[in-house]
């Protein structure tokens, strides 16, 4: 019985010190990002790339690129505000003049962040800094 006992011990002892393996994926920034991204992605086919191309670059002079754009790059709250509600007007795209109009899509917050996450980083564009839905709710119509 003493046997017994002191095996069950020896192994309940050896059990405590072996490193134990999280049954959890650890969720960070990164994780986030990246799976805003792929959401993103399925936005896009869904809603924009029929305008913008699989390619994202548009068709010249109607509808702009949003490969390598630097209106995308550099006027983040307005192109924020124009996935949210919608764009009428001149914009200057890569040094060319759009006048076309762009609907509304009724994107919620969520997808508006993810497909910003998606296009800002595709196709030649590189943004390091995640879109969030607290981001594109603090963006009103202007």
């Amino acid at each position: 019985m003493k046997k017994i006992i002191s095996i069950v011990f020896l192994g309940l002892l050896m059990f405590s010190f072996t490193k134990k393996e999280d049954s959890y994926t650890e969720i960070n920034q990164d994780s986030k990002f990246t799976e805003s991204i792929k959401r993103g992605k399925e936005v896009y086919t869904d809603m924009c790339i029929s305008c913008h191309m699989a390619n994202g670059e548009g068709l010249p002079k109607v509808y702009p690129p949003l490969a390598k754009s630097d209106y995308l790059m550099e006027k983040r709250e307005a192109s924020i505000s124009a996935i949210k509600y919608g764009l009428k007007g001149k914009i200057v795209v890569n040094g060319i003049t759009y006048k076309n109009m762009m609907s509304r899509l009724g994107l919620l917050d969520d997808e508006v962040a993810d497909v910003m996450n998606y296009i800002t980083n595709s196709w030649g564009n590189k943004n390091s800094k995640m879109i969030t839905i607290e981001e594109v709710k603090a963006v009103s119509k202007k």
